[in-house]
């Protein structure tokens, strides 16, 4: 299974969860539950917490060709020169004169330099920064399914507080798929 295909997501039809798992088994469930009539369905990917637009028209085949080519059928970006397959993403740094000087001095060059600072730093993090990244998925999830819900603004208030137990009590009273789906995005469990 390619990797587009095994992407980790999660369906809702209205307030409840439809389907969940690989992006493939998702559509397909997706699909099915179209020609039920089972009203709106939202397709969210399970690592940003973002809705999918799955383009579910024609047979089976189809939509797994759509879905298998990268982007899930969006055209991919040409890449230029360099060493891609090695996984280096060449992108511009803006750094003052003194940067540059300094990077330049270190054993590596500036690019192993500036590789072990940012190492460093992720090390130096405490997980911060995957905690802001839980908050956000289960901030955007909630922001698009679950507005509306009673105690919406205290929960998000909870959410970004870092204070689970508050957050989970505010979501008490929704439906239980939206709830669970939401403490499991905000834990980063999702994203493991």
């Amino acid at each position: 299974m390619t990797k587009e295909l095994s992407l980790q997501c999660t369906a809702f039809a209205g307030l409840r969860k439809l389907a969940q798992g690989a992006l493939i088994d998702v559509a397909l469930a997706v699909k099915a539950a179209e020609t039920q009539d089972s009203g709106a369905v939202l397709v969210f990917d399970d690592t940003t917490g973002r809705v999918l637009d799955l383009d579910l028209r024609g047979t089976t085949a189809e939509i797994v060709a759509r879905l298998a080519r990268p982007g899930g059928g969006e055209a991919e970006p040409a890449r230029g020169r360099g060493r891609p397959k090695l996984g280096v993403v060449p992108r511009e740094v803006t750094l003052l004169p003194r940067h540059w000087e300094w990077l330049a001095q270190q054993p590596g060059g500036a690019s192993g330099a500036l590789r072990r600072l940012v190492d460093e730093a992720r090390r130096a993090d405490h997980g911060r920064t995957e905690r802001k990244g839980a908050q956000q998925r289960a901030y955007t999830f909630l922001s698009a399914l679950a507005g509306d819900l009673p105690g919406y603004e205290e929960a998000i208030r909870a959410l970004f507080a870092d204070d689970g137990d508050a957050f989970a009590a505010r979501m008490a009273a929704w439906p239980q798929d939206i709830r669970d789906y939401a403490l499991m995005l905000a834990s980063g469990e999702a994203a493991a």
